[in-house]
Order: C-alpha cells, then sequence, then structure tokens
C-alpha cells in the first residue's frame, strides 16, 4: 500500500516566511530551508529578527490570511487523494497553517508547534520529532507503507532518499545541480503522472 508524502511550502503554497518578508518589508526573513539547511539556526535567526522588530504571531497571522494555495494546488491535492493516501509532512506550525488547510480542503498535516507568550511574542518552537519528515517516512514504512515524497527544500531530502520514489517540485537550481539522480518538476500535472507511474 503507497501513501504520498508532500512538503507544503513552496510545493502547495507559496513560503510563508517570503510572504511575511515582503509584507514586513524585513528582507532578511526569506531565509528558508531552501538557503539553510540546518532548521534550528535558521529558526532562531527568524526569531532574533521578529524580537528585534517586535513582532508577533498576530502579524505574521495577518499576512497568512492573505496567502492563497499555489495555482493548480488543490486540484493536485484532490487528484492524489482520489487515487490514494497522502500525508503533509511540513517544517511549518499549527498556528501558521491551518488557515491553507481550510483553502486546500483539510488534507492531513504533520508540522510543529509556536510557543507563544500572552503578548503574541514567539518565544520559541517545539518540533513533533527529531528529522520529522524522515521519522514519520520510517514509522509509515514500519507499519506497512511505501512512501513516495516530494519536496523543494534541504530538508526534504532526507524523506525523498529514503522512499520508494521520489521528487523535487520546483526546487533550486542549487539542489537540482547536487542532486541529479532525484528526478525534478515545475508543473503539477508532471509531478502527477510521475507520482501516477509509481503508485
Amino acid at each position: 500500500m503507497n501513501i504520498t508524502c508532500l512538503d507544503m511550502e513552496g510545493v502547495l503554497v507559496p513560503e510563508i516566511w517570503i510572504a511575511f518578508a515582503e509584507a514586513s518589508g524585513i528582507p532578511e526573513l526569506r531565509r528558508t530551508t531552501r538557503d539553510e539547511p540546518d532548521y534550528d539556526k535558521l529558526m532562531q535567526y527568524r526569531l532574533a529578527i521578529l524580537k528585534e522588530h517586535k513582532l508577533g504571531l498576530k502579524e505574521i497571522q495577518e499576512t497568512i490570511a492573505k496567502i492563497d494555495p499555489m495555482p493548480g494546488a488543490k486540484a493536485f491535492l484532490d487528484a492524489l487523494r482520489a487515487e490514494g493516501q497522502v500525508l503533509i509532512l511540513s517544517d511549518t506550525f499549527t498556528q501558521f497553517a491551518m488557515p491553507l488547510m481550510q483553502k486546500l480542503g483539510y488534507p492531513t498535516l504533520f508540522c510543529n508547534s509556536l510557543t507563544v507568550a500572552e503578548s503574541g511574542e514567539i518565544t520559541g518552537y517545539q518540533m513533533r520529532c527529531e528529522k520529522s519528515k524522515l521519522s514519520t517516512v520510517k514509522a509509515l514504512q514500519s507499519v506497512g507503507f511505501e512512501t513516495i515524497a516530494a519536496g523543494d527544500s534541504f530538508n526534504d531530502l532526507a524523506m525523498i532518499q529514503a522512499s520508494k520514489a521520489g521528487f523535487l517540485f520546483r526546487s533550486t537550481p542549487q539542489i537540482r545541480q547536487e542532486h541529479p539522480e532525484i528526478p525534478a518538476f515545475e508543473e503539477f500535472d508532471d509531478l502527477l503522472a510521475a507520482i501516477r507511474a509509481v503508485r
């Protein structure tokens, strides 16, 4: 039995931190897991910038409310879900993701959570588990699933490489160049066809 595991940001919806960087006028917040492989280092960097500018969860959620899924993303996801099990594996946070999940028809999402003070300041974050995407794929495999994975960033590589089939979607030139063995696609129709071919 197959289960398809998809990254969220950069695959189904625009990058939240890039959208917030543009909305807040703070270009340093454009840095994502496409640029920084060390997730904790990236989050500490982000939290320091938010603290410096006195920005909290409310401001980020106001930006998220204006974000729509990428054109074609919901139809792609609906087609996948009609034919088999799909799981969204993301390093985003529950407090960020829920409005976007509503727009995608509430697919199953495994992600992390933020620690937020009463003032609205984001003081930290809690990972669901260590190496959450790889750990989840291995756990699924341990209970009889064969996994198919797709993502765009450094933090997706482990789940892609551990799966029976894996794909890059709208990834960076650097990641595609460093991993020529992973098929890379730019359009939802092509990714859908590739997933169907290995299901």
